[in-house]
């Protein structure tokens, strides 16, 4: 892979972090419930995560033209899922239609980090760059399994609210 491409897929990375943080600090903003709040400001802190490693990447890739070994040491894994997945965030969330819709524009979000960063890590020849874009890509694809949960009992709740069933 030409230094220009590896280059332009970190500036990609680095948007592409820096936008799902501004979406989650958004969306904790507009949050009426502290449970629903503290979901999104932890979805965007772990984005910042994501930037410093991705930054560090590209400050070492621009420097010595190759990726740096430990930038995300610490950093091992997403603690959301054992901190959110609950029936109450469930239920406030699925109460209020902004947060509600926030969750499908997060999926499609997390979908395409998920996409970039398993392809990359597909098409790099660095073994540090492997490691890095599959590190991200194992994280994002968490938060994308985490949302697509919340996205189906959000569904479940409405058809059952609704009474859609036919029998």
């Amino acid at each position: 892979m030409t230094e220009a491409n590896t280059l332009n897929i970190l500036k990609k990375a680095i948007i592409l972090e820096q936008r799902g943080h501004a979406f989650y600090k958004k969306v904790a903003e507009q949050a009426e419930n502290e449970e629903v709040r503290s979901f999104f400001e932890s979805m965007a802190q772990e984005e910042i995560i994501h930037l410093k490693v991705l930054s560090a990447q590209f400050k070492a890739f621009n420097k010595r033209g190759n990726f740096e070994p430990g930038t995300f040491e610490g950093a091992q894994k997403s603690t959301l899922p054992q901190k959110v997945l609950n029936l109450e965030i469930m239920k406030r969330i699925a109460s209020a239609g902004f947060e509600a819709s926030a969750i499908s524009a997060a999926i499609a979000m997390e979908q395409r980090a998920v996409n970039i960063y398993a392809d990359q890590a597909d098409a790099a020849d660095d073994p540090e760059e492997k490691i890095v874009y599959n590190w991200l890509s194992t994280w994002e694809r968490d938060h994308l399994n985490m949302l697509m949960e919340i996205d189906q009992a959000l569904l479940d709740q409405v058809w059952g609210d609704n009474n859609f069933w036919p029998f």
